[in-house]
């Protein structure tokens, strides 16, 4: 079954970093479902579990190593050292090799960072949690935790809405700074990926090493799953990153 991954290019230097994205593509699930991996969205458990299995041994993941978070559009970070499935968190870091984490998205943006000294993180980021500044207070609390600086990350924002079709209302539009957001027409449209990027900078990480995927999940519709796009016929993909053995 041909499935199609994406890889971010920035972490393609490192030897000992892995980082995915899932697409809609392959699976066994009917109609519009295609390869869903979340068992939220009323797709079959049987199915989803088919192709979590078809996309892990695609990938040569052991399924017993991942971690997973119950997502809430918040600004918790949590650091673990084994697999579990944390509740109420957003944003997952780790030092540990041989553990992947995992985010569930289809729209919100997947935010992953790599330090050399072999410590990831996954975070889950939507308009919500950029109004919290998730990205800004994980960098901050990471580099906290392992006591180094923040200009030593590499970071890659993966696929997500794009500010051509992110419109928002005019009290979301308020929180955010004017530089991402976008007024066409009347109507407010919001750059997430620019926001993310633009708070991974002010945490201290260089542009240079910031890599911003340039898919937009509702715009490629035979590509990626939507909510946006499609509501509760959306599945959902997966992205993660892990520190091979």
């Amino acid at each position: 079954m041909r499935l199609e991954v994406i890889k971010p290019e920035i972490f393609s230097k490192y030897k000992d970093v892995f980082c995915a994205v899932s697409t809609r593509i392959g699976g066994v699930s009917e109609m519009f479902y295609d390869l869903n991996l979340s068992y939220r969205v009323g797709d079959s458990n049987e199915n989803v579990r088919m192709n979590r299995k078809i996309f892990f041994n695609y990938l040569k993941i052991d399924e017993s190593r991942l971690v997973f978070q119950n997502q809430i559009h918040g600004s918790n970070s949590f650091y673990t050292e084994k697999s579990a499935f944390i509740i109420n968190n957003d944003a997952l870091y780790t030092d540990k090799r041989n553990l992947y984490l995992c985010l569930t998205i289809a729209d919100c943006l997947p935010v992953f960072l790599y330090h050399p000294g072999g410590i990831i993180a996954a975070i889950h980021s939507g308009w919500r949690g950029s109004h919290l500044q998730i990205a800004y207070k994980t960098v901050i609390k990471i580099c906290k935790h392992f006591a180094f600086d923040a200009s030593e990350l590499t970071a890659y924002i993966g696929p997500g809405l794009s500010a051509e079709n992110f419109e928002v209302g005019r009290e979301v539009a308020e929180l955010f700074d004017r530089d991402v957001i976008r007024n066409r027409e009347g109507k407010y449209f919001f750059d997430n990926k620019l926001e993310n990027k633009n708070q991974l900078v002010k945490a201290g990480v260089k542009e240079i090493n910031i890599e911003v995927s340039e898919y937009c999940t509702f715009k490629e519709k035979k590509l990626f799953h939507s909510y946006r796009r499609d509501g509760n016929r959306a599945g959902r993909m997966l992205g993660l990153i892990g520190l091979r053995g």
